[in-house]
């Protein structure tokens, strides 16, 4: 990740919450803990941040009108081939004529390429979703009202009259920031709380992450492995992941990355 790229990172997290921690911008980042070290330091110099013991604070009081993690625009960038063969097999398990829900993220989005053919019903969050079927398909697209999050390119609401209960899916298409045995984690409590209302109407969850999630954390449970209808992930998963997810007895779905090549698949073509 190129210096500024990690500077406007390291900058919006610490608008976020009282103190940043290195090991959390190293998470966020991707960056080792000396190179964030440097970037504090630089920051702390240039009067943009103020460098404390194990991290950093802002100038100026925490911002409340932002969220946890790192931006989608930064996020769409990373391990880009496996999104994109896991999005595919997603797509394939979308019926034409049926309702349909699938949050925002940069996994999630990638399905949005494997669905131009067909006549579903898609309740989103996602702007660059939205977008990206009305301007693409004939899908009938609905959203929830809320709070705009320029940076995730999300909507949300922590109020329960935002449409959200007004829509019945038998599928919710999501991903998540990580996933272990107590379940699919998430960077902030305002997104879990709108995740947990949108896969609250939907029968199957239906969860996308690519193998490297199986080793992220966050102090933020978003529902249990239990929950869980069907993961799909790359074929990167490790023979202990693999058992924990078969364990809980939910469908694990693992999809080479070796096969996604430039043909799509359009569902309903």
């Amino acid at each position: 990740m190129h210096e500024r790229e990690r500077h406007r990172i390291i900058l919006n997290t610490v608008q976020e919450k009282p103190v940043a921690t290195v090991q959390g911008m190293v998470e966020l980042t991707g960056s080792s803990e000396a190179t964030i070290r440097r970037d504090i330091a630089a920051l702390h110099l240039q009067k943009k941040l103020r460098r404390v013991r194990g991290g950093a604070e802002a100038l100026t009081p925490p911002q409340s009108s932002r969220l946890s993690g790192r931006p989608f625009a930064v996020n769409q960038g990373i391990n880009t081939n496996l999104k994109r063969a896991i999005a595919r097999r997603a797509a394939a398990l979308c019926h034409d004529g049926e309702p349909v829900i699938i949050n925002g993220g940069t996994t999630t989005y990638q399905m949005v390429h494997f669905l131009t053919g067909s006549q579903l019903q898609v309740f989103t969050n996602s702007f660059p979703i939205a977008e990206h079927l009305l301007k693409h398909s004939t899908h009938t697209v609905m959203m929830p009202g809320g709070t705009i999050y320029r940076e995730q390119s999300i909507i949300l609401s922590p109020f329960d009259n935002d449409v959200t209960r007004n829509f019945y899916a038998r599928k919710m298409f999501m991903g998540a920031q990580g996933i272990g045995r107590l379940g699919l984690m998430e960077t902030d409590p305002l997104l879990i709380q709108a995740e947990q209302k949108m896969f609250n109407q939907a029968d199957e969850l239906i969860v996308l992450v690519d193998s490297t999630k199986f080793a992220k954390r966050s102090s933020h449970i978003m529902c249990p492995l239990e929950r869980i209808t069907t993961i799909i992930t790359d074929d990167g998963i490790s023979a202990g992941d693999r058992r924990m997810v078969e364990e809980a007895g939910i469908d694990l779905v693992v999809t080479p990355v070796a096969a996604e090549s430039g043909s799509e698949h359009v569902i309903g073509a």
